[in-house]
């Protein structure tokens, strides 16, 4: 896998989207991969009956999947500096969540990219990631 270089990055360039069907599967197995043991993310009739349309996605899910748009996008020798994500609605079972980033700034040697992530309700998260990159050998 390569790592994108600091020559390699300009701002105003879009990252590919990414796109991610949340399957019940999904939602279930990434909360319980984070532990997150609360019954609004595996138990439908519980997320229902505290006003929710199905079981949704969990914080640490959700920076986990924006996290990882960045990384996927960056390669493996980048590292993030800093991250700063709004939530929004939440990303339902059933749902489809899209990503999508443009590189805003750059200090130095640390590039910001803008990222956010839309379900079909709207923006479920919104922020900003900032990394940094090799230089070019």
């Amino acid at each position: 896998m390569r790592t994108l270089t600091e020559d390699q990055v300009e701002i105003g360039s879009v990252l590919p989207e990414l796109s991610i069907d949340l399957t019940p599967t999904v939602v279930v197995s990434t909360a319980l991969a984070t532990m997150d043991f609360t019954p609004v993310h595996h138990d439908v009739g519980i997320a229902r009956a505290q006003g929710s349309k199905d079981i949704f996605l969990n914080i640490l899910t959700t920076m986990g999947l924006v996290e990882r748009y960045v990384t996927d996008w960056a390669g493996p020798g980048a590292v993030i500096r800093r991250i700063n994500v709004k939530l929004g609605v939440p990303a339902y079972a059933g749902d489809r969540l899209s990503f999508n980033g443009t590189i805003v700034s750059r200090e130095a040697a640390e590039f910001t990219v803008e990222v956010r992530g839309k379900v079909s309700l709207g923006d479920h998260a919104t922020g900003t990631i900032t990394l940094t990159f090799p230089e070019a050998s």
